[in-house]
């Protein structure tokens, strides 16, 4: 009898947990097509909330607010379109690849994947946060977090012995940095009309030659 109880329990979580998740993706999607269409300012949480079908004390249950939707809607966008999130598939190829020409080609399809996924909510971003300081505050944070995870990828470049000579870890994360910016993918994408696999290669050959020994 305790066997059947505990693994009854066990089913009923799982389903719980997996329901929970369809929600948190029906609330993102719903949230990420006003934002897109309707715009920040105009958009509320009870217009998500019917369009996802929930309440609205369930959407700031679970995100805080129409900010902290926008936060939500960025850092998935952040896992780019694999099954596996980008920045696992990034550290799990830094990892296992031995050649930096590679892993530096790696990353700049990486950086044109995440960038073709996140560049609509980045840009809503931006245009909001020049009036609300929640905003605001989102923007900053994420261009911090990515800061830091240059500076991560350019100190494991040092520890390999692969940055050029004179190319300090502070400057190969500023160019890590820059170049994983959606602002860069805007520029050339979006207003000069390169593709996305134009992009990613040109980016992964400017980080060939700016922090790699010469060849």
């Amino acid at each position: 009898m305790l066997a059947t109880v505990k693994g009854k329990r066990r089913y009923d979580s799982s389903r719980r947990q997996e329901q929970a998740q369809r929600t948190r993706e029906a609330v993102l999607d719903a949230a990420s097509r006003q934002f897109l269409d309707a715009g920040y300012p105009t958009t509320t949480i009870a217009t998500i909330a019917a369009d996802a079908g929930v309440s609205v004390e369930t959407i700031y249950k679970a995100f805080g607010g129409k900010a902290g939707l926008v936060r939500a809607i960025y850092d998935r966008g952040l896992s780019g379109r694999g099954e596996v999130p980008a920045y696992e598939r990034s550290d799990e190829m830094r990892e296992q690849e031995t050649d930096p020409e590679t892993i530096m080609r790696n990353w700049g399809t990486l950086t044109a994947e995440v960038g073709s996924v996140v560049i609509p909510i980045r840009l809503l971003m931006r245009s909001a946060a020049a009036t609300d300081t929640e905003i605001a505050a989102v923007l900053a944070d994420s261009d911090n977090e990515r800061l830091d995870r240059m500076r991560h990828h350019a100190s494991f470049l040092s520890e390999r012995g692969y940055l050029r000579e004179g190319i300090t870890v502070d400057e190969a994360t500023d160019i890590l940095w820059t170049c994983s910016s959606v602002e860069l993918y805007e520029m050339l994408v979006l207003k000069r009309g390169w593709s996305p696999a134009r992009f990613a290669q040109f980016i992964g050959e400017y980080m060939i030659a700016t922090i790699l020994p010469a060849r």
